[in-house]
């Protein structure tokens, strides 16, 4: 029996609870958005970002079960604890695990890049998603259910002059879960991915425009993608729908890679 058949809706969130880092702005913001559209309760994670934060939240209470925001650096482990403590505290539980948060910066090629500029850039989408991870998995295995979904980049697959440090992480947040995806599933636990193509977030326009409109003309639908197209795919592995998916990375990217 297929879990779909278990629920009228099988995109339904109802009795849920997401935590999504990243959450106050671009992809992070619309897979809440939707989320708590869904009837989840949900956790907005951010880093000093709280003005935006709190503007979702208030735009969005009363559609769900419950929404928070929680200042949060994900490459500090003890932040990470703190927030899951908070997580614990106002929600109980947390089911779903949405690792959206990251960060942008110049183009950088690799003979100028400093060790502290790669080290930032993989302290907080490889071992930032590792950590949030990490603090709800073991949760999630004694309770024989959860989700977990990590935002990788089609740069993973295809690469980028000046990303070397960027692609280098996502490509490891692919390792991560695949091979986190081995053990979570046996309890319940599914692992996957999501590797979104040119998005207009802060983090792409912190780009020079040369670079976006090159990358318009490159892509077959000509335009850059939505947050909101995005958080669907997400929607579909949080949810009963996404029952049978399992290691995966799904890329909605406009057709930037076709594998």
């Amino acid at each position: 029996m297929t879990g779909v058949s278990l629920h009228p809706d099988g995109f339904s969130l109802e009795g849920r609870c997401a935590l999504v880092t990243g959450g106050s702005s671009g992809i992070g913001a619309a897979i809440a958005e939707l989320f708590v559209r869904r009837g989840a309760t949900v956790i907005i994670c951010h880093h000093r970002d709280g003005e935006r934060a709190q503007a979702l939240c208030s735009r969005l209470e009363g559609l769900g079960a419950g929404i928070w925001q929680f200042d949060c650096d994900v490459s500090d482990e003890d932040q990470v604890a703190s927030l899951a403590d908070f997580a614990e505290r106002a929600a109980g539980q947390v089911d779903i695990v949405v690792n959206c948060a990251g960060i942008g910066g110049a183009l950088v090629h690799f003979e100028e890049m400093t060790r502290a500029v790669w080290d930032r850039m993989l302290d907080v989408h490889l071992r930032g998603t590792m950590q949030v991870t990490h603090a709800f998995f073991g949760p999630m295995v004694a309770r024989r259910w959860g989700r977990v979904i990590n935002i990788s980049s089609q740069l993973a697959r295809k690469g980028a002059a000046g990303h070397t440090h960027y692609c280098a992480a996502k490509a490891g947040v692919e390792g991560f879960t695949r091979a986190l995806a081995h053990e979570g599933a046996p309890h319940g636990v599914l692992v996957n991915a999501i590797a979104p193509g040119p998005v207009e977030t802060p983090l792409l326009l912190s780009l020079p425009e040369e670079w976006r409109e090159n990358k318009r003309k490159e892509l077959p639908l000509g335009r850059l993608g939505g947050s909101d197209e995005i958080a669907p795919t997400a929607l579909l592995l949080a949810s009963a729908a996404g029952g049978f998916y399992v290691g995966q990375v799904l890329s909605p990217n406009g057709g930037d890679v076709m594998p």
